[in-house]
């Protein structure tokens, strides 16, 4: 017996199986192998011969608005009856599908596969579709057919019943359609859009109606197109993919290109064969700008390839596809007096000058125009140059060369302006003049940061070390003053000189300077202070003077030869005649004798060209000879006589003379000053050294006495002033020891007495605490039981609330729902009474006794009883009556 709904029941063992209401079971006859549905409620008996192959199952329910697909379903006459073959065997649709919708529940034939269970229907919302297949062919309810591959859409709002000879292929959502916007869409196949036009495979074209857009079944959506928005400043370039008429009107060939501009429309949406090549900005020229197009535009929209056309401002406009500025938007030359433009010809053409007189221009002629003027050159015209009057001072100067002739003249002292066949010329230097002139150094400022070239393998000088020794430092050593590298190129660089500026150099006080001419093979000498410039075809000569101590050649260099006085320093090794060998550093006083400065004494000053090493040497070797023949303690008492004399000479009166003089150069040294003498020999210096310790070490014997009676005083005293100290510290240290007993003592009584008091306090307190936490601890009882009292209350308040709210809310309801039901009733009865009509249901009433009287009328009865045989009657009375009905006069004979 089955004990449980939806499970089977053991197939061999159970007989009996009770089908609940809703429920089958299929039973399998095992003799003739057909199956049968049995469905409850019923009480299932099984027979020998058969089996229960499955259930009891529930059968399947499907609610509004649901279906499900059955595979292999039954057959079913037009009267809806399963059909069934000669053998009883329940005939099915093999390898077929049955859509059922809502219905009664139904149970599974033997055969039959629920493919897809109980499903809601698909509600297509506004604005969307579902696209759709057909599978097979079928006719649909309207009448249209459907061949296998036919696509269509299903538009909401709706819900799809679906087909089994049809399936979904995909939900389609409506395009919205904004303002400035528009949708591009291509066709998959060919067919007709929602305007009715027709469309092949492949085209693509634009729906730009604002609203909601949905695609139809061989339609796709390529793409959302913004609109562009012009503005009086903006145009669209578009170009033509291929041959189209626009949304003008115009033909448009492949390739084509055009602008859009505002006056065309305020928003353009570019058309499936317009490609946007990009937005093009208004030119805008005011009435001072000026411009030149190239390859031009004509009015029939042709390019005018290799012409160029002037536009003139003030003027605003868009450049055409194919045209491009030149050079841009260029300003017009506004030339003041002092300004020229120079122009030449590319092209030959008739010119017309400020007095309105024509002139034929040949290409490549060359011409000057001067202000003041307003000049915007044509289209055949190249503007070479700009040129401005060079305002010049007296002292300045530019080099001008002639491009016809190639002269070079210097122009100096005047305002000039270059002609058109002139151009500024660069002067070269060398490199070390170059640097002697743009350090902007006063040679007699500063001796020691003296702009001066030195070779990489040299310390820094100044140009006038060589006679102004102020550093006692050897010559490998660097000078702290001496800018590095880096700091020399700043300079040099943050001074460059304008090649093209006559170059001057400023001869300071008591100075020359020595400039050649090439050109003219002639020499010059300018002393100072004065001013040179420089003609094209002159040089400075450069000196490289000996420097160093002792002397080195070609350490410094310089341009200009200061003339003294002035003092130099060298450093001489001279060797005594009992060979002692000692090294002098003397420093001489000289200065040049100038004459009346004629040019035959000028020149005789740069006759030599290292004067400073050449001087040198002759001294040095005039004192090496004379302490040659000296004893060195001669040489150590009269050193200054020896060198004076070697060096000066005596003269007839056997004086020594007061200078000595070079006739090459007019040079002449004045006096001589030694410095320091030390020995070159060791032993020599070492005697030197040991009588100096001598003296140092008795000194200091001396002052360690008198610093050691005065330091062993000094411990006598502090050792007095210790004792006396400590003294002192016993006493407060006793003191201190007192006043530290009677604290001791203090503190024991006030232990002894504290301890007591401080127990009883505890306890005291201890009770108080827990007194108070005893009283704590029952308020917070009472207050814990009022809360959940009240909480009880409420909760119980809440409840009663509830259900009285419930309650009422119930009794609202049957009320209503009795209200509505008797008029629901009453509606009903009124109408039933008013559809039959009074007359029908009179004659309803009266219908049985009528028929009843006409049947006992026509049988000619008076009088009937029927009865089943059962009951008794009482036929005496009953023939006693009709004995005396009978007799009553009136009455017919016979029964």
């Amino acid at each position: 017996m089955s004990t449980g709904r939806g499970r089977p029941a053991p197939h061999d063992e159970e007989s009996i199986y009770r089908i609940p209401p809703y429920y089958y079971i299929h039973v399998l006859d095992q003799n003739t192998n057909v199956t049968k549905v049995e469905v409850g409620p019923k009480t299932f008996i099984r027979q020998d011969n058969e089996k229960v192959i499955l259930g009891p199952e529930r059968m399947i329910t499907i609610p509004p608005r649901h279906y499900c697909v059955v595979e292999n379903p039954v057959l079913r006459d037009k009267d809806g009856r399963v059909v069934i073959d000669s053998n009883g065997q329940i005939k099915l649709g093999h390898a077929d599908q049955d859509i059922r919708l809502a219905q009664d529940p139904f149970p599974l034939f033997p055969g039959e596969v629920l493919k897809q269970n109980v499903t809601g229907l698909r509600v297509v919302m506004a604005n969307s579709a579902i696209r759709l297949r057909a599978m097979l062919d079928y006719e649909s309810e309207s009448g249209e057919k459907r061949v296998a591959g036919d696509e269509w859409l299903f538009e909401g709002p709706g819900t799809y019943i679906p087909k089994k000879e049809v399936e979904v292929v995909e939900n389609i959502l409506a395009t919205i359609i904004q303002p400035n916007e528009a949708i591009r869409l291509r066709a998959r196949k060919e067919t007709k859009d929602r305007d009715g036009d027709l469309r092949v495979a492949g085209e693509e074209w634009l729906v730009k109606k604002i609203g909601a857009y949905l695609p139809g079944a061989y339609e796709e959506v390529v793409d959302v197109v913004q609109a562009y928005v012009l503005t009086e400043k903006k145009a669209l370039h578009l170009r033509s993919t291929r041959t189209f008429k626009d949304d003008t009107g115009a033909v448009r060939k492949n390739g084509e290109e055009w602008l859009i501009t505002m006056a065309d429309t305020e928003a353009h949406i570019p058309n499936v064969y317009e490609e946007v090549v990009g937005v093009v900005d208004i030119t805008t020229l005011n009435n001072r700008q000026y411009c030149v197009i190239l390859d031009p535009v004509d009015k029939d929209g042709r390019p005018q390839l290799g012409q160029k056309r002037l536009v003139k401002g003030e003027k605003s406009f868009f450049l055409l596809p194919g045209e491009k500025l030149e050079q841009g938007i260029q300003d017009v030359f506004i030339l003041g007096e002092d300004e020229g433009l120079i122009l030449k010809a590319n092209e030959a053409f008739l010119d017309v000058d400020e007095k309105e007189k024509e002139m034929p221009r040949r290409p490549g002629d060359r011409w000057m125009i001067r202000g003041p003027i307003e000049y915007v050159p044509p289209v055949e015209v190249e503007v070479v140059a700009q040129r401005k009057a060079i305002p010049l001072d007296e002292n300045e100067g530019i080099y001008v060369r002639d491009i016809k002739t190639g002269r070079v003249r210097a122009v100096c002292g005047q305002t000039y302006m270059l002609t058109h066949d002139e151009e500024l010329w660069e002067k070269e230097l060398p490199p070390t003049v170059e640097q002697l002139l743009t350090g902007g150094k006063d040679p007699l400022a500063d001796r020691g940061t003296r702009n001066t070239f030195l070779p990489p393998e040299l310390s820094f000088q100044s140009m006038s070390t060589h006679w102004d020794e102020t550093s006692n430092k050897q010559p490998n050593q660097t000078s702290s003053r001496r800018p590095g590298p880096r700091a020399q190129s700043e300079s040099r660089s943050s001074t460059g000189r304008n090649k093209t500026r006559v170059v001057t150099f400023r001869v300071p006080h008591n100075a020359a300077v020595q400039i050649y001419d090439y050109k003219e093979k002639t020499a010059r000498v300018v002393f100072g202070p004065e001013l040179v410039l420089l003609c094209p075809d002159e040089q400075f000569t450069q000196l490289s003077l000996s420097g160093g101590k002792p002397k080195k050649p070609n350490v410094i260099k310089a341009l200009c030869l200061l003339l003294g006085p002035d003092f130099c320093t060298d450093i001489v090794t001279v060797e005594t005649a009992d060979h002692a060998r000692l090294q002098l550093q003397l420093s001489y006083n000289w200065h040049f004798d100038t004459g009346e400065k004629k040019p035959k004494d000028a020149a005789k000053l740069f006759s030599v060209p290292d004067f400073v090493g050449d001087a040198c040497k002759a001294i040095a070797s005039r004192i090496r000879g004379a302490v040659a023949g000296v004893q060195f303690d001669d040489f150590h008492k009269n050193s200054a006589k020896i060198i004076r004399t070697s060096v000066f000479g005596i003269d007839d009166n056997h004086k020594i003379r007061n200078k000595f003089t070079f006739p090459a150069n007019n040079l002449n040294i004045t006096s001589i000053d030694i410095q320091s003498v030390e020995p070159v020999d060791q032993r020599t210096r070492d005697a030197l050294q040991k009588s100096v310790q001598l003296a140092i070490e008795i000194t200091t014997n001396s002052q360690e006495a008198t610093a050691r009676h005065d330091a062993e005083r000094l411990e006598q005293e502090a050792k007095g002033r210790l004792e006396r100290q400590k003294i002192t510290d016993e006493a407060e240290a006793e003191r201190a020891r007192k006043e530290l007993l009677e604290l001791q003592a203090q503190s024991a009584a006030v232990e002894s007495t504290g301890q007591a008091k401080a127990e009883a306090q505890s306890r005291a307190e201890a009770a108080r605490i827990e007194g108070e936490a005893a009283v704590q601890q029952a308020k917070l009882k009472a207050e814990a039981a009022k809360i959940e009292a009240e909480s009880e209350l409420q909760r119980l308040s809440k409840t009663r609330e509830a259900e009285l709210k419930y309650q009422h809310e119930q009794n609202s309801l049957d009320v209503t729902k009795a209200k509505e039901m008797s008029g629901i009733e009453t509606e009903k009865f009124k109408n039933m009474v008013s559809s039959i009509g009074s007359d029908t249901i009179q004659a309803i009433a009266t219908a049985g006794p009528e028929m009843q009287v006409k049947l006992l009328q026509s049988l000619g009865l008076k009088s009937t009883l029927i009865t089943d045989g059962s009951s008794p009657i009482n036929l005496f009375s009953t023939a006693q009556g009709l004995i005396g009905a009978l007799q009553q006069p009136g009455t017919p004979d016979g029964f």
